[in-house]
């Protein structure tokens, strides 16, 4: 079905919106993905607080190349191919570390194109890259663990001297 001028107008302006809203914006193409299962990653998302937004590839670049972006973006912009989809968050990680998951997940239907990070367009491997680290909690439980190991080790070094000594 054809869209409207306006229609086209709104989809551009929503485009921008989330760009200009969003820390991280991750390009996915969900080519091959049945109704069923783009269900489940929409509310997968939600879940972890990441929006997805489907777009035709012409007005989404008419919208990224749009004077009307608040924000300055460096480097050029990633070939986009297949259907895409905006996967955003106020997240730096989570949009492109959701997304990754259900690209091992749903192997040839849904994969990250590039994105949007820290207002500069990255391609799809360092979009990978930045989906490979943990939430924020999980690397606050690894820095407690560092900083609790030689603590343990000095425990485990007394309790075995006391134990020489009695």
């Amino acid at each position: 079905m054809a869209r409207t001028k306006l229609e086209k107008k709104e989809i551009i302006k929503k485009v921008e919106d989330i760009v200009n809203s969003a820390e991280s914006v991750v390009f996915v193409n969900f080519h091959g993905l049945k109704v069923g299962d783009t269900m489940k990653v929409r509310r997968q998302l939600r879940s972890e607080d990441v929006e997805f937004f489907v777009a035709k590839k012409t007005l989404a670049r008419k919208a990224l190349e749009s004077e009307n972006l608040g924000k300055k973006i460096e480097s050029n912009l990633p070939e986009l191919r297949g259907e895409l989809g905006l996967a955003y968050s106020k997240d730096l990680t989570a949009p492109a570390r959701e997304i990754y998951g259900f690209q091992k997940k749903f192997k040839d239907s849904i994969s990250i194109l590039g994105g949007i990070f820290e207002s500069k367009y990255m391609t799809k491997e360092e979009m990978l890259v930045i989906a490979l680290i943990p939430k924020q909690k999980t690397l606050q439980a690894m820095f407690v663990n560092v900083i609790n190991s030689p603590i343990q080790g000095f425990v485990m070094v007394l309790s075995e001297i006391g134990k020489k000594k009695v």
